[in-house]
């Protein structure tokens, strides 16, 4: 199947909701006609192929969020999710590797960053130039005091010099931007006000990338560390030109990029039990059909019934979103359910499919392997589940 016609031309026409479901409609077929079967095409050589990169690049998937007025199509909370869902049901990768673009990056931009930054970087990665999102670091994740890398002011101008190492970052390989968080006090300040936000381009002077890393799952989506070593930006690559706001500009962005990998969680487990129904259909013991057997559609049914719920919960967060209602506990909500789901769903599905499911020549090992993933990055289950009790023991406290 050919692309279906671009994104953003007719949603900056008018972004009504007959617009985008007509898209979302042509999006699904593309998914299924063309990013499907070039699935084992993308397992095999670990790499999405570059006419399909075009093909998302002319659809306007790199700028979903980017405004109308950057060249992007300016899609609210609610239909950015679903095309994300809807780009999930195929292999992880196709959705890997505009995910940064459209979540985190973007996020940041529009949180954060000066008319002149949001001028110069919200058209080149609506076009499909690729960002990342630098923050994890050999010796921290969600500890921002652990945080090592570092930005000193360049004592021959007025910009800035980074050191440091980030680690287990989506799309550095092939990235042409990264947002890197680094400290500019040596102290750990309250609110995380040691840290700021760069906006570096990756072939700056002294930044360098480590080989891609090898993974469980997820064929096609490349992770690797970049290092920084003395290099050099100038004093408009502070985003929204003020130290001590970079980690603030990084949570609100997670908001949006565990949105994302709620809904593509969703989308993973629905194509995971549409496969296990097609499988136990076909698949007879005992001279019938398995799905006739009873505990067989109690793991169907109990999938469906998790799937149904993070459906709801994912039109409810985005709903709120779009209201302008703070959405910080929601989201993470939303993401481990989503997550933990889908490897119940992938596991359920294994078992579906008996002792194929343990072979790699069957869909059911690819999905156990690729979904593993959710329940770790944008956030893990256990570092989400202490932010949300914070967050509801400090309100608690307040109404006490």
């Amino acid at each position: 199947m050919n692309a279906p016609t671009s994104l953003a031309a007719p949603l900056n026409a008018g972004m009504d909701e007959d617009t985008f479901e007509q898209f979302a409609e042509q999006l699904t077929r593309y998914v299924r006609e063309r990013l499907i079967p070039a699935e084992p095409q993308v397992i095999a050589e670990d790499r999405i192929p570059e006419d399909i990169l075009k093909e998302m690049r002319e659809m306007g998937l790199f700028g979903l969020s980017v405004p109308e007025e950057y060249g992007g199509a300016g899609l609210n909370m609610t239909q950015y999710a679903r095309v994300v869902n809807i780009m999930a049901y195929a292999a992880p990768a196709y959705r890997s590797i505009f995910s940064i673009n459209v979540g985190m990056f973007a996020s940041a931009l529009k949180n954060g960053a000066t008319e002149a930054q949001k001028a110069e970087w919200y058209p080149r990665i609506a076009e499909g130039r690729i960002a990342c999102f630098g923050l994890t670091e050999p010796g921290s994740g969600s500890d921002s005091a652990g945080l090592q890398t570092t930005a000193v002011p360049d004592p021959d101008g007025n910009g800035w010099i980074l050191n440091g190492t980030k680690r287990y970052i989506t799309n550095a390989p092939h990235a042409d931007v990264a947002l890197i968080m680094a400290r500019t006090s040596k102290e750990a300040l309250p609110k995380n006000a040691h840290v700021s936000a760069f906006i570096v381009p990756m072939n700056s002077a002294g930044v360098s990338r480590g080989s891609p890393d090898k993974k469980m799952g997820q064929s096609g989506s490349h992770i690797s560390d970049i290092m920084l070593d003395d290099v050099r930006v100038p004093g408009d690559a502070l985003l929204g030109g003020e130290t001590g706001k970079g980690f603030v500009f990084a949570m609100k962005s997670l908001d949006n990029g565990r949105i994302s990998v709620g809904a593509a969680a969703t989308g993973y487990a629905r194509r995971a039990l549409d496969s296990a129904l097609r499988y136990a259909n076909e698949r007879k013991a005992f001279g019938e059909p398995i799905a006739n057997f009873q505990l067989i559609q109690a793991m169907l049914a109990d999938s469906e019934i998790e799937i149904y719920a993070a459906e709801a919960m994912m039109a409810d967060v985005t709903a709120r979103a779009d209201r302008g209602e703070n959405i910080l506990v929601k989201a993470a909500a939303f993401k481990v359910f989503a997550s933990e789901m889908c490897g119940r769903v992938v596991d359920r599905v294994v078992q579906i499919y008996g002792g194929a499911g343990y072979l790699a020549e069957y869909d059911a090992e690819r999905f156990f392997r690729d979904a593993r993933i959710y329940r770790i990055y944008e956030g893990t289950t256990q570092i989400l589940q202490l932010q949300i009790a914070k967050h509801m023991l400090r309100e608690w406290a307040a109404n006490a």
